[in-house]
């Protein structure tokens, strides 16, 4: 929208600050969300990064089409070629909307002569009512309207920059961070306090930030960074998970459960989201383990869902697969379900390792899968890539996590191989020196 008192094209004038302050802020408070004007992030009259940013990942919209002003109807396209609904139109006056936007497209509200809001009250229920009703997800923009075979683009997938790998963010910005990290959390957080105001701060230097966190250990850290973040950013599935991520290692187990659980009901099923689910059940049974059998075999039950589960989302995903196969290793080894699982965890780690650029994970993927057929030349060679492939010492220090507990596992059956603790061992030194 406008900001501060524009003409409105016929000889009157229209306070849109005004409007802002008394008409739609407070409609969109009344609606359950938190108001964020465009216009609060223009440095220099500039449109920059972080308000595209913004402009694209927010839930909801709402684009003042009153004096059919360019900036708006530019950022109101943008708007509708990413975005297929929850986007408002409002304009004080209806007759001058172009063609494009129907004027039943358009909720109306009345101006005093001054230019202000005249029936605030009446206009701001009006308004609260079409916001709660986009919740609905009733396609509005125009262009997936008319075009209906147009892909509806994940919005954390299509923001490439949220991935550090692909991030197209300030290259120095990028450069400090990675040298940072390094050094700890501490020298992390000096360059996080040099960055200034975060809601002007671009998200992919916000995630690498978030992810650099996890790398150093600092839950807490991200914990806080996440809370920080601005609502559209922070609400992004990669930071919501991270988030509950931060918060299980933290040690607030229900915050992070809950966190997860409502990615879950809000989204569709994500291997991600449950695989992340799935560990914190597998904490509270490793918490329980010395304390309580009865719980703590409940918890596992809850741990081997949660990640069969995440498998069975997205079959190409080996991760949530192989940790349901290792905590059947240990529940009941030779088991049915984990007989019918497993064929199908390889399969999807062979085509990850063939079939592209295989990671860290699926290279541990194949080590635990042989750990667990007892297959020592797999599991080796497993383990000599997983080791050339580590990036941070979380990743070693999580599978060398897994192997103990298949080998205190082994053991309670009178069981030891001798080269699975190797690998183990290889793999926590690893996590000790990355």
């Amino acid at each position: 929208m406008p900001f501060g008192v524009k003409p409105d094209g016929r000889g009157k004038k229209v306070d849109f600050d005004a409007v802002y302050a008394d008409l739609l802020a407070p409609a969109i408070r009344e609606a359950g969300l938190e108001p964020l004007r465009a216009d609060q992030e223009l440095v220099g009259g500039i449109i920059h990064k972080p308000m595209y940013e913004r402009l694209i990942l927010a839930d909801y919209a709402i684009a003042d089409l009153t004096t059919v002003n360019a900036n708006v109807f530019y950022e109101l396209g943008v708007r509708h070629a990413v975005r297929p609904y929850a986007t408002v139109l409002v304009s004080a006056d209806v007759k001058r909307v172009p063609f494009d936007l129907a004027p039943d497209r358009v909720l109306p509200y009345a101006l005093d002569a001054n230019g202000r809001p005249a029936n605030a009250a009446d206009d701001r229920e009006i308004l609260a009512k079409a916001l709660r009703a986009t919740r609905a997800a009733t396609t509005d923009s125009p262009v997936f309207q008319l075009l209906a075979d147009l892909p509806r683009p994940e919005i954390d997938r299509l923001k490439t920059d949220t991935f550090r790998e692909e991030a197209a963010y300030s290259t120095k910005a990028k450069q400090r961070l990675t040298a940072a990290q390094s050094n700890g959390p501490d020298a992390l957080r000096e360059v996080e306090a040099d960055l200034g105001d975060l809601e002007d701060v671009e998200a992919g230097v916000l995630v690498h930030l978030l992810l650099a966190y996890r790398a150093t250990k600092a839950w807490d850290d991200m914990v806080r960074l996440a809370e920080s973040m601005s609502d559209p950013i922070r609400r992004t599935l990669l930071v919501r998970e991270q988030y509950g991520f931060a918060l299980n290692r933290a040690g607030r187990s229900k915050d992070a459960e809950r966190e997860l659980q409502e990615i879950l009901d809000e989204h569709n099923v994500s291997s991600e989201t449950l695989g992340l689910l799935g560990r914190v059940y597998k904490d509270r049974w490793e918490a329980e383990r010395g304390e309580s059998i009865l719980k703590a075999q409940g918890h596992l039950d809850q741990a081997i869902d949660a990640y069969r589960r995440g498998f069975e989302a997205d079959w190409r995903d080996a991760y949530p697969g192989i940790n349901a196969v290792t905590l059947m290793e240990i529940r009941m080894p030779g088991g049915d379900e984990q007989k019918d699982l497993v064929p199908v965890v390889r399969y999807a780690n062979r085509r990850r390792l063939v079939g592209g650029a295989p990671d860290y994970w699926d290279h541990a993927t194949r080590l635990e899968l042989g750990v667990i057929a007892r297959d020592r030349t797999e599991a080796m060679a497993g383990a000599t890539a997983a080791l050339a492939a580590v990036r941070e010492s979380w990743e070693p220090d999580s599978t060398a996590y897994n192997l103990s507990l298949i080998r205190q596992s082994r053991a309670e059956r009178d069981e030891a191989i001798d080269w699975a603790d190797e690998i183990e061992r290889a793999l926590a030194d690893a996590a000790g020196q990355a």
